[in-house]
């Protein structure tokens, strides 16, 4: 049930043209009511006037949308998917130029344009970095395309004006006036590919000296060169980088210890995700030693490094020699497909990150008797800590399983299991069900299509992917359903067993 006040700043926003006059005598208090309405109405006009009258320093969507709906207590930034989020933004950055323009040319002399105090606008947490939800959605690509073209055309603008006020504006001594400095920081969540390289390229490269200057929180690159890479991260203004995420980079370990060196001049680093980096110690190379040390070295050059990620590097018997450097202990760490061995598991029990994880991913390992016994160990030492469990593709058939839930159902504060991928029948995922009852935070588990659900022979190997198209729709219906009466029965209804990845969501270190 929406406020009285925001019904109201919805029915006078419906009005664009006596809305617009209204803002001269609009209390500052009403303008994040005004907003929200604005953007979860997709009336743009509507959002360029609030913005040109902004009357704070600070902007954040993600603030002004993103409070706790009393009611149904969810945030109502989930109802952005079914809005024009991307032509809100659009217009906002839109109506941040136009501000800067009008200042910089020195027509701001009305009231209306005199009450816009921003200095600071916040579009983080707004969208997504690997999918793009429609037409009407706006991609992290999409968005740092956007702003980047709005550092260039604001630039452009200050450039113009400088010229022609250095022809107009003389001082006694015929040195040019000293313009007032203007200028909006943005901050914003950058995502790059090679596609896009150029024009974020060109906008950093001004951003200081602009009156739009882009400040980045988290960064995410795909697909770039060394060369490009390490440009971009030397680009960025040092403060308030606190994730570097770089993938199908095929950077390779030369390439990581190249570019890694570039990361400690980011003093809030806590995140550092480099998957499908190309890196696979088993080819013995002449350097590889010299360079597993370097990369190891310059990890532990980061003092504040809560998670890392080095997911599809092949780095067998080498755990050791790359965490060890570490200064604090790791809150979550990503290594699916990483080809470890028994005492790559091992050290990592014995290692003062285990009692500190809190995310864990050995997704894409063979668990069969050779790394049972020392995942069951790990399982133990991070017991008291661990939230968030990956372990799809696993080849954890019903007695693997069995054997490994005595040290699963000790994880007493897990959240989240990921068990997708794995040859598990209806018995064993209704034994899962049961022996977990007593995991109190328990509320999303991503289970397997059971193997007796297939209308066919299942894949092989056992941990080859076991796609929807087999699966006996009837039968795994009848299986979900009676999952869901058994947690309803058990007073679980609130847990959520899925087979959709979807629900997996991305969890991190800022979330858990």
């Amino acid at each position: 049930v929406p406020s009285l006040v925001f019904l109201c700043a919805r029915r006078l926003l419906s009005h664009h043209a006596g809305a617009r006059r209204a803002l001269d005598l609009v209390p500052a208090e009403l303008y994040p009511v005004l907003f929200r309405a604005a953007f979860l109405d997709g009336r743009t006009l509507a959002l360029r006037d609030l913005v040109a009258t902004w009357p704070f320093p600070v902007l954040s969507i993600q603030r002004l949308l993103g409070h706790r709906d009393r009611h149904r207590d969810r945030p109502l930034l989930l109802l952005l998917r079914e809005k024009p989020a991307k032509l809100c933004v659009q217009a906002v950055i839109t109506a941040v130029v136009a501000h800067l323009r009008r200042a910089l040319e020195g027509s701001c002399g009305g009231t209306r344009w005199k009450r816009c105090r921003l200095r600071v606008l916040d579009v983080t947490d707004l969208q997504d970095a690997d999918a793009d939800r429609g037409p009407e959605g706006m991609s992290l690509w999409s968005s740092t395309v956007a702003l980047a073209k709005a550092c260039l055309e604001a630039s452009k603008h200050q450039t113009e004006c400088l010229k022609r006020g250095s022809k107009r504006r003389k001082g006694p001594s015929g040195a040019s006036a000293a313009p007032q400095p203007i200028g909006v920081e943005v901050r914003a969540d950058l995502f790059v590919n090679a596609t896009s390289y150029g024009v974020l390229r060109d906008a950093l490269r001004i951003a200081a000296a602009g009156p739009l200057r882009l400040k980045c929180r988290d960064f995410h690159a795909e697909e770039l060169s060394v060369a490009g890479t390490v440009g971009l991260l030397e680009s960025l203004e040092a403060s308030g980088v606190r994730r570097v995420d770089l993938r199908f980079n095929n950077l390779g370990l030369p390439g990581l210890c190249a570019v890694v060196p570039h990361l400690t001049r980011f003093p809030d680093l806590l995140s550092l995700k480099l998957p499908y980096s190309n890196v696979d110690v088993r080819r013995l190379t002449p350097g590889t030693g010299a360079g597993l040390r370097r990369f190891a070295a310059h990890l532990g050059r980061l003092p504040r490094l809560k998670e890392l990620s080095l997911g599809s590097s092949r780095i067998s018997g080498k755990l050791r020699q790359l965490l060890g450097d570490l200064q604090v202990p790791l809150a979550s760490l990503e290594l699916a497909f990483c080809y470890l061995l028994p005492g790559d598991l091992a050290f990592l029990s014995q290692s003062f990150h285990a009692p500190a994880l809190r995310k864990l991913d050995l997704s894409g390992h063979d668990f069969s008797e050779t790394l049972l016994q020392p995942l069951r160990h790990l399982l133990e030492e991070t017991s008291t800590s661990l939230l968030h469990l990956d372990l799809m593709e696993c080849r954890l058939t019903d007695a693997r399983l069995e054997a490994l839930l005595p040290a699963l159902c000790r994880c007493s504060r897990l959240r989240c299991l990921g068990l997708f991928g794995n040859p598990l029948s209806t018995p064993g995922l209704k034994t899962l069900l049961w022996k977990t009852l007593d995991l109190p935070d328990l509320r999303l588990v991503i289970y397997p299509y059971p193997t007796d659900c297939y209308s066919r022979e299942p894949p092989r190997p056992p941990s080859a992917h076991l796609f929807e198209d087999a699966v006996d729709e009837d039968r795994f219906a009848a299986v979900s359903a009676e999952l869901c009466r058994l947690l309803a029965s058990s007073g679980r209804a609130d847990a959520v067993w899925t087979t959709s990845l979807s629900r997996h969501g991305a969890l991190d270190c800022f979330t858990l």
